[in-house]
């Protein structure tokens, strides 16, 4: 993660979970994550690092070994090529931190790297679609924070121009908080976020198309909303935060829930 700001650790600790959830510990789960802020590398042998990113400081040992210019300011490139990440996410806010040269690196090693330069507006984007998928051979999976065109099939390889799904966090609260309300949960959990997300990653277009964007349309979110808030609200039931009661009835009060848009008719007099 390039950024290890309050938005880098908020999904670092999602992704900790997810990993928890399918039998890693929570020690093994952060040894897989490599957060670089301002400072570079987040490690232990650091004394100027946020109190928020502190919980995945890397132990210094682990680097003790790396050929690197500085070892208390360890590039994204040093980290890239001593890591060999298969996912590369962007939370800092600097335009173009994605080099060709960064990139390059990782495609190396990686069969589709999956790249999300998620900052945004468009102008603080850390890498553009169409420059990613010319420097991996149209090979990345890409997802950003803000709307970008499609990407010309003349540099996929494509038969058609390749979507660029903007990875918007409308795809998830909404459906969260239809399904907590509709289930009446007490607390949300962490697990009801998980849930969510897998149930989002079930509808990407990509599972079907491997030119397709990652994320539905969103054209469809009422759907995606109705099958999140769904599972959101069973989970809540598994987990003993809301009352239990069938999955018919469960759909029933998300449906009663959901907002629909109805406006009056005026006639000019």
């Amino acid at each position: 993660m390039f950024g290890a700001g309050s938005a880098a650790t908020g999904i670092a600790e999602q992704i900790v979970t997810a990993m928890v959830s399918e039998g890693l510990s929570e020690r093994e789960a952060k040894a897989a994550l490599w957060l670089i802020d301002i400072g570079g590398l987040v490690h232990d042998g650091r004394d100027d690092l946020e109190v928020i990113s502190r919980p995945y400081a890397q132990p210094r040992e682990r680097i003790s070994s790396w050929n690197v210019a500085l070892l208390n300011r360890i590039t994204l490139l040093e980290v890239v090529k001593n890591v060999r990440p298969t996912i590369l996410i962007g939370l800092s806010a600097q335009p173009g931190a994605f080099t060709e040269a960064i990139v390059k690196e990782m495609a190396r090693h990686a069969e589709r790297p999956i790249i999300f330069p998620l900052s945004n507006p468009t102008s603080r984007s850390e890498a553009l679609p169409d420059d990613l998928l010319t420097w991996t051979q149209g090979r990345a999976i890409v997802a950003t924070g803000s709307p970008f065109p499609d990407v010309p099939s003349t540099i996929t390889g494509d038969a058609k121009p390749r979507p660029i799904g903007q990875c918007n966090n409308a795809y998830i609260f909404p459906g969260v908080g239809l399904g907590v309300i509709a289930s009446g949960a007490r607390r949300v959990r962490q697990e009801m976020f998980l849930v969510a997300a897998r149930t989002l990653a079930e509808m990407s277009p990509l599972l079907k198309d491997p030119a397709g964007p990652l994320f539905p349309s969103l054209a469809e979110i009422r759907d995606v909303s109705r099958r999140v808030a769904v599972a959101v609200g069973a989970e809540a039931q598994r987990l003993g935060v809301a009352d239990s009661t069938t999955q018919a009835e469960l759909e029933r009060r998300i449906k009663g829930k959901m907002w629909e848009p109805r406006y009056a008719r005026y006639r000019a007099i």
